[in-house]
């Protein structure tokens, strides 16, 4: 390796002190724990939103109801408990036959809560709904149905769209803005993002961040490009074979970084 890569790789492996996760901090953290102590680094969770499932009410004014519909599209465990909740408060027992389709293996497994697999018929990607296209175009006679949050989901919609299989989007769950006021001075060596939603909450409130050597770590294709369509560049990539949560995909970095 030549000097100049020696100091490229140094720098983008530079020890890691402190990580902030973007989230609430898990009931059981045990994950987490084992890397500050294997890794030395402090680990701190601040919820950047707050996730609020719609009323009965609210919902019953969009008359659109999942059960007259034959195939669910889910991209987040969000959507699962938010429409699985809100069937139970509509009293809609969705039919056995009823078909869904997930954007990963963590959310299809995430069913077996609410739904038993062997009367189900369930299809996962890796990482995207995408990835299911065959089996969306063997099924495109299905009614389709995506529950999601108020700020929609252009980039499933848009697949269908280009599929020419219909879809229909329905609004179960709102995101928040927690106020992140205490974090202006801090800063981080890694910042970790699980969805996209985090990442503007960040911006709305600090329209001046810059990512300066702070390295950026995302869960999926989501978030990750909302980092670069704000001009930032992702270090660290969870949500794949290699690193299927944000905890792995940690590890994998620090034991280079803090050479552990």
């Amino acid at each position: 390796m030549s000097a100049t890569a020696a100091s490229a790789q140094e720098e983008t492996f530079k020890k890691v002190q402190n990580i902030l996760i973007s989230q609430a901090q898990p009931a059981i953290r045990t994950q987490y724990d084992e890397l500050e102590k294997r890794f030395e680094v402090r680990i701190d969770f601040v919820p950047f939103v707050t996730i609020e499932g719609l009323t009965e009410k609210e919902y019953r004014k969009n008359r659109v109801y999942p059960n007259d519909y034959t195939a669910i599209v889910f991209t987040s465990k969000n959507a699962v408990d938010h429409f699985f909740r809100l069937c139970g408060e509509l009293r809609i027992k969705m039919s056995e036959e009823t078909k869904y389709f997930c954007s990963t293996e963590a959310i299809a497994n995430y069913l077996q809560k609410f739904i038993m697999f062997r009367k189900r018929k369930v299809f996962n990607g890796t990482k995207s709904i995408p990835e299911l296209k065959s089996y969306i175009l063997r099924n495109k006679e299905e009614k389709f149905f995506l529950p999601c949050s108020d700020q929609g989901n252009p980039e499933v919609t848009k697949f269908f769209r280009d599929l020419k299989v219909p879809i229909q989007e329905a609004v179960m769950y709102r995101s928040i803005n927690n106020d992140l006021t205490d974090l202006k001075d801090i800063k981080y060596d890694i910042i970790a993002f699980f969805s996209s939603l985090e990442i503007k909450s960040m911006f709305e409130q600090f329209p001046d961040f810059k990512q300066e050597d702070r390295r950026i770590c995302v869960f999926g294709a989501s978030a990750s490009k909302a980092v670069t369509e704000r001009g930032m560049t992702v270090s660290i990539q969870a949500g794949t074979p290699e690193a299927p949560s944000i905890a792995v995909a940690l590890e994998n970095y620090l034991k280079v970084s803090n050479k552990k």
